[in-house]
């Protein structure tokens, strides 16, 4: 049996990731905000743990779910869309003097390419190119990963993902019907969510900490010519767009994770 890693968030992502390295023969403690989820979590061999995490404290069995952890990783998104008052950095403040008194050694934070503003250039955009000082939630995504990277207690690896996506959840779905998209020029920036797990568990495997990584899939079709044909294809109600003003968008560069990991990107974007 491998090292028992803590999977904090075990939702859309977390919980598949959390099965697959069970498959991979890792022993898996995993979060879940629901008493109804402890069954299934246990039912694929995970085990599963109560915890809510808040910017007044957490509740919840959390040192249970990292005890005897070698390695975290950290899926908790900021949820500022939903809550736009919503103070992550305070949530995460609160969770690390937990993984501090652990045994956790490393660190996997699930970030975003958020962090990164958009511009009419469609910039390609790298892991050490400029971040937004604009958006509240690039600003509170950025001092999270400082948080982590900054802590001597552990190694922490930041890893930006473009927008998730799969078969049943795929933003043309979300599209589909809209009318007077904006942007209509601009790169698509997306990872399939089985990419998403790969990379994870190679970083695991591989022990590659202290790293920053962005992780897009290629190629960066135009968002009116992705997005019309993957409802075409799906049998989806076109969407219409705003030509009216200049598209702003960026192309977001994994080289580093290719080079880094030796990775292969599973899924492309069909265009």
């Amino acid at each position: 049996m491998k090292q028992r890693i803590c999977v904090l968030g075990c939702g859309w992502l977390g919980f598949t990731l959390a099965k697959s390295l069970v498959k991979n023969n890792y022993m898996v403690n995993g979060s879940t905000t629901t008493s109804e989820k402890i069954s299934v979590l246990k039912s694929n061999n995970i085990e599963g743990f109560l915890v809510q995490l808040s910017s007044e404290g957490i509740i919840g069995a959390i040192e249970n779910c990292l005890a005897d952890c070698e390695t975290l990783v950290l899926n908790i998104p900021p949820g500022l869309r939903k809550n736009p008052e919503a103070n992550y950095v305070k949530q995460m403040q609160q969770l690390i003097p937990y993984v501090e008194s652990s045994s956790i050694k490393n660190v996997l934070f699930v970030s975003s390419t958020s962090v990164y503003d958009d511009h009419e250039s469609f910039p390609i955009i790298s892991e050490t190119s400029d971040t937004s000082t604009t958006s509240n939630t690039a600003k509170q995504l950025l001092a999270v990963e400082k948080l982590f990277q900054n802590n001597i207690n552990f190694k922490t690896t930041i890893l930006r993902f473009s927008g998730l996506f799969d078969e049943d959840k795929h933003p043309a779905k979300f599209l589909s019907g809209r009318k007077h998209l904006k942007n209509p020029e601009a790169p698509v920036n997306l990872i399939h969510k089985s990419d998403c797990i790969a990379i994870i568990e190679k970083i695991i495997e591989r022990r590659v900490w202290n790293e920053v990584f962005n992780a897009s899939t290629t190629p960066h079709p135009k968002k009116q010519t992705y997005y019309t044909a993957a409802c075409k294809a799906q049998n989806l109600t076109l969407p219409t767009y705003n030509y009216s003003q200049k598209s702003l968008g960026k192309i977001i560069d994994s080289t580093k994770l290719v080079q880094v990991l030796g990775y292969t990107f599973k899924i492309k974007l069909e265009h």
